[in-house]
């Protein structure tokens, strides 16, 4: 009964809307997600669907270093074998919500992970100090950053020769997708955007095809995933791995 109550409390917090009036990004953020940073991780484990079988294709070799933007709470972590996570080399988790990084290290804690750090910093500007990246996760947060064309130019150039950036979100297809793509309605486009642009959080037709542009892609899947609460809706997802070009293999 507490985890419905759980769902309930969030959908609430989604149905009211982010933070108007409050210019910064960060601020936004921070306001949105302080009073639902508990119950974060319950309800989006049935929304945010796709990200075990994204982390399950992903070349993760022991030693490799990964960046996790946007990785708020840390869930993904819970999607790796305990002896993958820990032959990992690092898992940086980046993410401009306080609140949400607290429950990150929380789970960090109870995983006995040393081999994890959180960062509270912009996607746009953290780098890590010492060692290039072998891998750029962003699951489902590229739709909650404004200038997402920066995130992956800047995931770019994080990405050591031969590495790799995997994403999963939700998103809407163009009007006339690019051939091999999937094609959505005009309510399914419309209406979706207009949904979930009440949270801030933007649904873009550019994504894929960006992503598809700027990295060589490795594997592509486009689909639906259910509502949590309403189970006759299904919203589009899409999962993307590319590799950096300009480079054969990883080394």
């Amino acid at each position: 009964m507490s985890s419905k109550l759980s769902e309930l409390r969030t959908l609430w917090r989604l149905l009211r809307g982010s933070a108007s009036g409050v210019a910064d990004h960060g601020a936004r953020m921070e306001s949105f997600y302080a009073a639902q940073a508990e119950d974060y991780d319950a309800f989006r484990k049935r929304l945010l669907t796709g990200r075990e079988r994204l982390l399950e294709r992903l070349e993760l070799p022991p030693g490799a270093v990964v960046a996790d933007l946007g990785g708020g709470t840390g869930a993904n972590l819970d999607f790796l074998p305990a002896g993958m996570r820990a032959q990992l080399g690092h898992w940086h988790i980046v993410d401009l919500a306080g609140s949400l990084l607290r429950i990150a290290d929380q789970r960090i804690a109870e995983l006995g992970a040393s081999n994890v750090t959180t960062h509270r910093a912009d996607a746009t500007l953290w780098r890590p100090a010492d060692h290039p990246v072998d891998i750029v996760l962003l699951s489902y947060s590229l739709t909650m950053m404004p200038d997402w064309p920066a995130v992956l130019e800047h995931a770019e150039s994080l990405l050591r020769p031969g590495g790799q950036i995997a994403v999963v979100d939700f998103y809407v297809s163009r009007k006339h997708p690019p051939p091999g793509m999937v094609r959505h309605s005009w309510w399914t486009r419309h209406g979706w955007t207009a949904w979930f642009g009440w949270d801030d959080v933007f649904l873009s037709a550019d994504h894929l095809p960006t992503l598809s542009r700027r990295f060589e892609p490795v594997w592509r899947s486009e689909d639906r995933a259910p509502v949590p609460w309403l189970p006759w809706v299904r919203v589009p997802v899409y999962q993307f791995i590319g590799r950096k070009k300009g480079s054969d293999a990883p080394q």
